[in-house]
């Protein structure tokens, strides 16, 4: 896959581990990275370490998507930005955490889709996004009633998009993730009552890696997914086909 020389793939939530990892492999494969996300010190240190351009703009003010992206010559995005929100039921979900779960992983992924595919129109060389969202858009996860919720809403964003900017040649995808095990998930996944009967469910019987995310997100940029548009790929071991 070296078919991102002179190409530019915006990337939001870089400074996370998912993100990070994308960028660090668009970059091996040639492409011009913009690095998005909130904390400015963790995408100066990935600039550093990659060449990648640090972009920091808050994802849901629209006056901070609009003021980072017009202009950019951009060819693709992928939509990383997100936040997990809390474990809770229907019956005693918090409003104002369903409202702000909803405004970082939906919303965010309209607005940036909104004025990147505008850019991407302008330069008139067609394009990829990839939305990263999750297993918990596909089958209900005890908990989850935000955070499913939010990524559900990003999935139709794919579609509609995918049927929208087809006419330009930009393609639309998502892909929908297991958990990465890491300390921000830990407190959670890594609980032996949660773990242990997760896995025992997963086919292939372990978390996934940042690269297990990453990878799949760089074909679906690339001309080898060239006729794919539209989809909701699991990356999962296989836990949402049991």
């Amino acid at each position: 896959m070296d078919d991102f020389k002179a190409r530019t793939i915006l990337v939001t939530g870089a400074s996370g581990g998912i993100g990070g990892a994308t960028v660090r492999m668009l970059r091996d494969r040639g492409a011009t990275v913009l690095a998005a996300g909130r904390n400015v010190e963790a995408l100066e240190r990935l600039s550093d370490e990659t060449g990648a351009t640090a972009l920091p703009f808050e994802l849901t003010d629209e006056d901070s998507v609009k003021a980072a992206l017009e202009g950019k010559d951009l060819y693709g995005v992928v939509n990383c930005g997100g936040w997990g929100g809390a474990i809770e039921t229907p019956q005693d979900a918090d409003v104002e955490v369903f409202d702000q779960v909803m405004a970082i992983n939906a919303r965010s992924t309209l607005l940036v889709t909104k004025y990147a595919s505008r850019e991407m129109i302008r330069v008139g060389k067609g394009g990829a996004i990839v939305n990263v969202s999750s297993q918990a858009s596909l089958v209900g996860l005890k908990g989850h009633i935000a955070y499913g919720s939010s990524k559900a809403a990003m999935d139709n964003i794919t579609r509609v998009s995918s049927l929208e900017l087809g006419q330009y040649g930009i393609r639309a995808n998502s892909v929908n993730p297991t958990v990465v095990m890491t300390p921000m998930s830990a407190w959670y996944w890594g609980r032996p009552d949660v773990e242990g009967p997760y896995l025992e469910q997963m086919p292939l019987g372990r978390w996934a890696t940042v690269e297990d995310i990453a990878a799949p997100i760089v074909f679906l940029l690339s001309d080898e997914a060239a006729m794919i548009s539209g989809v909701s790929l699991p990356i999962d071991g296989g836990y949402t086909n049991r």
